[in-house]
Formats: C-alpha cells, structure tokens, sequence
C-alpha cells in the first residue's frame, strides 16, 4: 500500500510540473521542433524520453501528430520548446506537413535495423525543404543504437555519408538507453540559436515568441522540465 501511495503521489506531483512548465510564460524565444521519420523508428519514445524521462517498450502508431513542451536554459536564454511528434504513416503526411510551417528545426529518424527507414531519409529531407522555413536546422538520428549488432542494417559510416551529403548533423542514439537523446536536442536548439546571432533576416514571428503568445494547436498540457540556470 506504501508503494502505491508513493507512485500516486510521484505521478501527481509529475503533473503539476508538466502544467507548471506548459503553462511558464517567463521565456525569451519559443522554439517549434518536429520530429520525423517512418512509423515504428522511435520517435515517440525518443521524445518521452527527453521530456519525461521515461520509456516504454510498448508500440503505440501515433495517430496524427502530438507535442510536448519543456523549458530549457542555452546560451544564456530562457527557451520554451514545443516539441511536435508527427505520425509516420503516408495516410496522415497531408496532416503533418501543414505543421512544419513555423518550425524551427527537425529531427529527421530511422532506424539503424530498418533498412527502408533509411532509405526513406531523402524523401523526409524534401519535404523539410518544401514545407518549411528555409533557414531551419535539422538533425539526422539514427535510433535504436542498442540493438545488437546482428540486428543492424545500416552502418554509422552509411548514416554519416548521407548526413554530410544532405548537410545535416548527424547522431546514433537510443531512447531506451538514454543514449545521446538530451544531446540531440541541446545541439539542435543550439544550432538554432547561432543561426538566429548569424541571420539578419530572421523572422522575429517564428522564433521570438513574446510572453503573451500562446502554444498552436492544442492545450499546453504535455512536457516537463525547468531550468537549472
């Protein structure tokens, strides 16, 4: 019974943080991330685990598209990051596209025992260059770099090749594992803030969002985190 009163306990006080922080209006910029790929690379899981820290084995299709939001401190600035998971599925990519306008940067996935996921790769890349704002920054990850080596299909020298020759960052990582997760998106908020130092043209409406601008698309009552600065 102590156990279940202290996971219930846990769980509450989990909410009232993640409200606490959906709800935080004191922020310089807010950036909008999308992560993308195939269905079934990870991308739910790698943002559960970057958000909430958690992670479950368990495959759930996300239907449509959903976001978390978690506040972070980088380059001396308050960064409220609302972060959109985008389903993988071709039937819902009429749906998702419509979000990449705005957005800030990308997480491009597959997986390195999916083949075809990878192969997908160019394909994700033009539709970032189509829908979205030209001076987004994206980052191309390879997930699931736990499996076991006979499990793998595409080698990190393949994923590395293709990253330079789109002109992305590029990472190997693992929800399950925590692998490289906080760093994917500390590098990709970073990415977008030297670009916002270097671009005398950048859009103030995309990235500058003041005090008073509310979250697009839905009730800010996913993510979590503070900042320790």
């Amino acid at each position: 019974m102590k156990h279940e009163a202290g996971v219930e306990m846990a769980n509450s006080s989990s909410v009232q943080q993640q409200q606490k922080d959906a709800a935080d209006q004191n922020f310089d910029f807010m950036f909008k991330l999308l992560i993308i790929g195939n269905s079934s690379v990870g991308k739910t899981s790698f943002l559960f685990r970057y958000a909430d820290d958690s992670f479950t084995s368990a495959f759930v299709s996300t239907v449509g598209i959903d976001f978390k939001v978690k506040t972070v401190c980088r380059q001396d600035k308050r960064l409220k990051l609302q972060i959109w998971d985008t389903a993988g599925q071709e039937r819902y990519r009429t749906i998702t596209t419509a979000y990449y306008r705005g957005a800030m940067g990308f997480i491009l996935m597959y997986d390195i025992t999916n083949q075809d996921s990878f192969n997908s790769v160019h394909d994700w890349s033009t539709q970032i260059k189509t829908y979205s704002w030209d001076n987004a920054q994206v980052i191309m990850v390879g997930n699931k770099c736990d499996m076991n080596d006979e499990d793998r299909t595409v080698e990190t020298e393949q994923g590395q090749k293709l990253a330079d020759q789109l002109g992305f960052e590029f990472f190997e990582a693992s929800a399950k594992d925590n692998i490289n997760v906080t760093e994917v998106f500390e590098k990709l908020v970073d990415l977008i803030c030297d670009k916002m130092s270097e671009s005398q043209d950048f859009d103030p409406n995309i990235g500058n969002a003041s005090k008073g601008t509310r979250l697009t698309d839905g009730n800010a009552d996913g993510g979590s985190g503070g900042c320790a600065c």
